[in-house]
């Protein structure tokens, strides 16, 4: 009722939030269109599936992370020169310590590269 008794002209917003620069936006607060917990909801269908990521040392059985093996710790060091974090490659708690520290050693005598090309 009170909607329709507004002057024609008039904005949804009222006068004194004008120019406040408040940015309300009318409408209900519900929730986001692609649903509770992101793409794996039930709701909304099923967008993407994501593989669980296994570490690729348990899987090829490599038991010592060797600090002269280049191309394998390059795997894991990002452009930037940092190294990536578990939950981006999949490697499991023990193979990332050893990792880390098989990066830190080969930076150390020349073989990585501290920090990634400056632009």
């Amino acid at each position: 009722m009170a909607e329709e008794t507004r002057a024609p002209g008039s904005t949804e917003s009222s006068a004194p939030s004008e120019g406040q620069g408040q940015g309300h936006r009318p409408g209900p607060r519900g929730p986001r269109p692609g649903g509770p917990g992101g793409p794996g909801g039930r709701e909304g269908g099923r967008k993407y599936f994501r593989r669980k990521k296994v570490c690729k040392f348990c899987v090829e059985k490599i038991e010592n992370i060797n600090y002269k093996d280049v191309r394998l710790l390059a795997q894991f060091v990002a452009e930037s020169g940092k190294i990536v974090p578990r939950r981006l490659t999949g490697v499991c708690t023990p193979h990332q310590r050893r990792l880390s520290t098989a990066i830190k050693q080969a930076r150390n005598i020349a073989l990585l590269p501290f920090a990634g090309r400056a632009t």
